[in-house]
């Protein structure tokens, strides 16, 4: 019997083409129209078909990702389901695979994929990447893996994978561990496991978390407009191990004082945050002020996970404890 396979679709370049009149990629094709591109895909697999959206990924808010977060979840748990594959725009699909991979809690394939070039480019990508996709929600061996992401035939980890580039098909990449694997000859082939993932029980988030970038000179004020407008978090994308600007720390000592729960990650595409440096602005100062250390997680992600961490909880050690797991 041929496994059953939920696709649900929701836009993206890889629905895209070129729109005559003003010249540039829009949404175009439908979900028929993209499941065509993949030629006997009848021979390997029972497809569902789910229509979510058509939409970029920049326009898919937090109550929309709930929503398909919903429907995931209905589809993973009927029987009559093998895996999910979803179909998503690249700027923001490493946000959303990084939510589900916390939020589910399955044996079963969930696979996120995209494309980097339109329908109406040469060597347009979505039907290999969908192909892809395919092929690892059909491998046994892609089981109890947590939620992946495969474009141009590489397997990665939600939890590791990031664009890394705007143009390039081999966009997605995980660099501090490299991929899990990649599909070959319609195989998907696993060189690595990730032991221990984190999962946080939920269906609620909150929404009001801010991600601000350090950079050079600058001043406390924009914290200001944070505490005004009752955000609940807030993710600093600090220097190197994890330093700020010393004119910062007022703003961050007030935001502390207002409860906002403060996580701090790096700027730098690798390596992890540590309270290494004792100077005004470095991390053992903001470490002893009460900011929770993100590890090597980008600051997209380490706010996904604060949003995550804040639905499930109040208690601030419990609170501290999830965002600093390293699992």
């Amino acid at each position: 019997m041929k496994k059953k396979i939920a696709i649900i679709f929701t836009g993206g370049t890889i629905a895209m083409k070129i729109d005559p009149t003003i010249h540039a990629a829009i949404p175009a094709l439908n979900a028929q129209e993209i499941i065509g591109t993949v030629k006997n895909i009848e021979l390997m697999a029972e497809i569902e078909v789910i229509n979510f959206s058509n939409l970029p990924s920049p326009h898919l808010n937090m109550d929309m990702l709930m929503e398909l977060y919903l429907i995931v979840k209905s589809k993973i748990e009927d029987d009559n389901i093998d895996s999910v594959i979803i179909t998503h725009g690249t700027d923001t699909l490493e946000e959303t695979a990084y939510l589900f991979d916390l939020l589910l809690e399955t044996k079963k394939p969930v696979i996120f994929v995209g494309a980097m070039r339109n329908y109406s480019e040469l060597g347009y990508d979505g039907s290999s990447n969908l192909s892809a996709a395919i092929c690892t929600a059909l491998s046994p061996n892609s089981r109890d893996r947590g939620v992946l992401v495969v474009m141009n035939n590489e397997i990665n980890a939600a939890s590791e994978v990031t664009k890394t580039n705007t143009l390039s098909l081999d966009t997605f990449k995980s660099p501090e561990f490299g991929p899990l694997g990649i599909v070959d000859n319609d195989e998907a082939l696993y060189y690595r496991n990730i032991v221990k993932r984190q999962h946080i029980n939920t269906s609620k988030i909150e929404k009001r978390v801010g991600l601000l970038k350090c950079c050079a000179g600058m001043d406390a004020d924009i914290l200001d407009f944070y505490i005004e407008n009752n955000y609940k978090g807030l993710i600093i994308e600090a220097m190197g191990r994890g330093n700020v600007p010393p004119n910062l720390v007022p703003g961050i000592k007030r935001a502390l004082e207002e409860n906002i729960v403060i996580g701090l990650v790096s700027r730098c595409n690798t390596g992890r945050v540590l309270y290494t440096y004792g100077y005004e602005g470095g991390g053992k100062q903001l470490r002893d002020l009460g900011v929770l250390f993100g590890g090597n997680l980008p600051g997209q992600k380490a706010r996904i996970k604060l949003c995550v961490i804040l639905g499930f909880t109040q208690d601030r050690d419990e609170i501290k404890s999830l965002f600093e797991s390293v699992v």
